[in-house]
């Protein structure tokens, strides 16, 4: 079915519209993380750097963005192991309820973060396990692990298990195949999804205000903290536009590695 000019030309503002409402607000910030005043004043009243450099000397950003990226290897490597089993359990083997457990990893990603994070800290209160990094790491698992495992299931999917059979036949073993054959097909989608995952972990604080402890910030926690002291907004425009900055990378990388038309190849 063509579509005549006039809606053709309709579909186009609309996608205009809505790229603009989601992005022209990420543009003011990283404008007004050069912006030499302090009051977030639009149009900029000059363009400096030294908020850069101040952000820069912040012991608070620095010890919070070493603690995201702990967390984010932490809960990366968790659900590259988890998601990855799960996928394969679930591809490669009929058992009773595979498809219960397919919407039970599923089903995370789903529920609201505060479900997930009232629901988490009831049960770290309840078997008196204490707050801190492991009780982070296990929260922001728990919807990484649905990312890891769609990447890895669509490509077992995909790839068929043709070639394990045929390895198999010639005579190598399990962990053979596995290294020699499934592993290779299978590297760019766990590139792609621990990508996304740490990028989520990253990310995340609703779950994170309910796992951590009192002493511990992750950044996107240290920034709601500051958000409205005033002597701290320059640096929150900055952290905020390096988030920004960040967070393109892994998902335009992640976009590539498990894009159709490149068969997940760059």
């Amino acid at each position: 079915m063509t579509l005549s000019r006039r809606a053709r030309l309709a579909l186009r503002l609309a996608m205009a519209l809505g790229l603009a409402i989601i992005y022209v607000p990420l543009l003011v910030v990283l404008v007004n993380s050069f912006n030499t005043s302090k009051t977030f004043a639009w149009p900029p009243q000059g363009l400096t750097l030294h908020w850069w450099s101040v952000t820069v000397g912040n012991a608070g950003a620095r010890a919070a963005l070493r603690t995201s990226v702990l967390v984010g290897l932490g809960a990366t490597a968790v659900a590259l192991v988890l998601g990855t089993m799960a996928a394969f359990a679930v591809a490669r083997y009929r058992f009773f309820g595979r498809d219960t457990i397919s919407f039970l990893v599923i089903l995370p990603i789903a529920l609201p973060g505060i479900v997930t994070g009232i629901a988490l800290n009831s049960a770290f209160n309840a078997r008196h396990v204490p707050f801190g990094y492991l009780t982070v790491i296990v929260g922001h698992a728990t919807f990484c692990i649905v990312v890891v495992y769609n990447n890895v299931l669509a490509r077992l999917r995909r790839t068929g298990s043709s070639l394990e059979e045929a390895s198999a036949d010639l005579g190598a073993t399990t962990f053979q195949t596995f290294r020699l054959v499934t592993f290779p097909q299978l590297r760019s989608a766990l590139l792609a999804g621990g990508l996304l995952a740490f990028a989520l972990s990253f990310d995340e604080i609703v779950v994170t205000t309910f796992t951590t402890s009192p002493g511990l910030q992750t950044l996107p926690l240290w920034i709601f903290n500051n958000l409205f002291r005033p002597n701290q907004a320059p640096v929150i425009n900055v952290v905020a536009a390096m988030l920004i900055v960040l967070s393109i990378v892994p998902i335009w990388v992640a976009q590539r590695l498990s894009g159709d038309e490149t068969g997940g190849r760059l």
